[in-house]
């Protein structure tokens, strides 16, 4: 009997006892409690009336489906959201199957009733379900399993939610950036085209600036060269040779000036033939001080100051010459009333933040500055200072080559440089080159032809160059030097001299040959032929990769065009006694 006081709910039978004759004797009562039984009923049927509650307050489609008797029931929105009245709705699993889109079908139904024949509770999917007028729409369908005591999956719940205008805005707006994209992809062509034109504009402006300032300076030294020719003829015939030396050292000085002009565009473009040694920095400062004294004129005053221990670098001593001679005649035409230039040299230790500053990898370098107190530089003149023929000079007073020269020069010797200026307080230059870990060479001394070094018996030097008048004044110096020179005018003409039997020590070629071989590849078959030849490059313009950027093998050098006749001279004695 039940203690507590709560309601119960009971299921009772009366049957009657009978006795021997047939007569009611009794009764027994049966009586079966189900209040248990009717709590799950009556929360079932709670549940089922929220279920339709929840169903009319969604737009989602909601449907209840009994997996045992595979029924199933939708709410209002399923009509709403997909145009069907009630007697089109079949209550299956099958009606729903069947109208999803035949490519999205198969695919459901595994996914589903691998939830369903698994013990999973949940299943989501998204695919394409067909409205009443044929057509489909996108939807998201997701669902919840229950499962007896055994485990069976009986019933799934779920809502099917209607992506279809969520898809079409998506698609819209996935569109609209392509769109976007293509007509940012147009406007960035057309922005592009327009700064081709204005580079190309930039630069026939900068070849007007070069061509009249390389006009100006070329112009003045073929009158030098040619009009010295004319004297020194002019003097021969008249008998005066007295006087045909003056003319001899004004056509050599023009030529050399135009070499340093050739080497001024080389070095801008990155593309002489450095020649590169172990360097003293402060004993270069110092034997061009004279010259550098001479060129700025009584006006300015020139001051050094050098660290002690100095470290060496690998650079071309030439090269550097220039550069520094370049930044004082800046410094000076910056100073029109006088002032001080002051040449620095220092050691530097570069740290990550540093060399990024400086566009340099970390490390030891050697720094020279040259700082003046002229007029000094505006930051929109710095920022162009280092660009291809940019001068604030008037054309043919300056070809605008002396900054991108030296900058290239320090690029190409794993350097660079850099300007420190504000206006009215002076300009600093700074060259930043590497350190060298050995010590520096001495200094060649110049000497004359008269001096060089003679040949031995038989020496034989080939020379393959396509400029006759090179070939002829190459071979002239050979032979009063005692050698036998042998000419051929291309490639394929050297290598019929190399595969003869003719004695052969040293092979002078130039780079830049016709006939279809260069001067690299005819050094290269004759060492094939001949393996220990030595071997010297003469070039006014090198390609660096004909050169193998600078990697040559043993016994291969190079020598840039213009030389003197003397310094071949003794390159080539250097070359076939080592």
């Amino acid at each position: 009997m039940r203690r507590d006081r709560s309601r119960f709910f009971a299921n009772g039978s009366v049957r009657p006892l009978h006795d021997a004759q047939g007569a009611i004797a009794g009764f027994i009562k049966i009586a079966r409690d189900e209040t248990e039984r009717r709590a799950v009923e009556a929360a079932l049927r709670d549940a089922e009336q929220r279920f339709r509650l929840a169903a009319k307050a969604t737009n989602d489609a909601i449907w209840d489906w009994d997996l045992t008797a595979d029924y199933v029931q939708w709410n209002e929105a399923v009509r709403v959201l997909f145009g069907y009245d009630e007697q089109q709705i079949e209550p299956t699993g099958t009606w729903w199957l069947e109208n999803i889109h035949p490519e999205d079908r198969s695919a459901v139904d595994r996914a589903i009733h691998a939830v369903i024949e698994s013990d999973g509770e949940h299943w989501a999917a998204e695919y394409r379900f067909r409205r009443e007028d044929g057509k489909y729409a996108d939807v998201f369908d997701r669902g919840h399993v229950f499962r007896d005591a055994q485990g069976k999956a009986v019933r799934m719940i779920g809502a099917m939610l209607d992506l279809t205008e969520r898809k079409r805005s998506e698609n819209a707006l996935r569109e609209l950036n392509d769109t976007l994209e293509t007509r940012v992809a147009e406007r960035t062509a057309e922005l592009m085209a327009a700064q081709d034109a204005l580079r190309q504009a930039q630069k026939m402006e900068a070849v007007g600036q070069l061509t009249g300032g390389l006009a100006h300076d070329f112009n003045n030294l073929l009158t030098g060269i040619s009009g010295s020719l004319e004297m020194i003829q002019m003097r021969l015939a008249q008998g005066r040779t007295g006087e045909v030396d003056r003319y001899v050292v004004a056509a050599q000085g023009a030529a050399k000036r135009a070499a340093a002009l050739t080497h001024r565009l080389l070095a801008f473009s990155r593309r002489q033939t450095l020649a590169p040694k172990p360097t003293d920095v402060k004993q270069l400062v110092s034997g061009v001080e004279d010259l550098i004294a001479r060129t700025v004129g009584p006006a300015v005053q020139l001051e050094t100051v050098h660290a002690a221990g100095l470290w060496p670098s690998l650079i071309d001593p030439s090269q550097l010459e220039n550069a520094v001679l370049n930044l004082c005649i800046n410094a000076r035409d910056a100073m029109p009333d006088g002032g001080t230039i002051t040449i620095e040299t220092c050691n530097r230790w570069m740290d990550e933040r540093m060399a990024k500053q400086r566009g340099l990898d970390p490390g030891q370098y050697i720094s020279l500055c040259v700082s003046d107190t002229g007029t000094g530089m505006a930051p929109d003149v710095i920022a162009k200072a280092f660009d291809p023929f940019f001068t604030t000079k008037p054309i043919g007073e300056g070809t605008g080559l002396g900054l991108s020269m030296i900058y290239g020069f320090a690029k190409q010797s794993g350097g660079s440089v850099a300007i420190y200026s504000e206006v009215g307080q002076g300009t600093m230059v700074c060259v930043y080159l590497p350190r060298h870990l050995g010590d520096a060479e001495a200094a060649e001394d110049e000497s004359e032809l008269e001096a060089a070094p003679r040949a031995d018996a038989g020496e034989t030097v080939l020379v393959v160059d396509d400029e006759p008048t090179v070939r002829m004044l190459v071979a002239e110096v050979l032979t009063d030097l005692g050698y036998i020179a042998i000419e051929a005018a291309d490639g394929p003409a050297g290598l019929k001299v190399i595969n003869s039997d003719l004695r052969i020590d040293l092979l002078v070629t130039d780079v830049g040959l016709p006939g279809g071989l260069n001067g690299r590849q005819v050094a290269d078959a004759a060492r094939a032929v001949r393996s220990d030849l030595k071997v010297l490059f003469i070039t006014g313009y090198a390609e660096n990769a004909v050169l193998s950027h600078g990697h040559l093998a043993a016994g291969m050098h190079v020598l840039t065009k213009p030389f003197a006749m003397d310094v071949l001279a003794t390159r080539i004695r250097d070359l076939i006694e080592g």
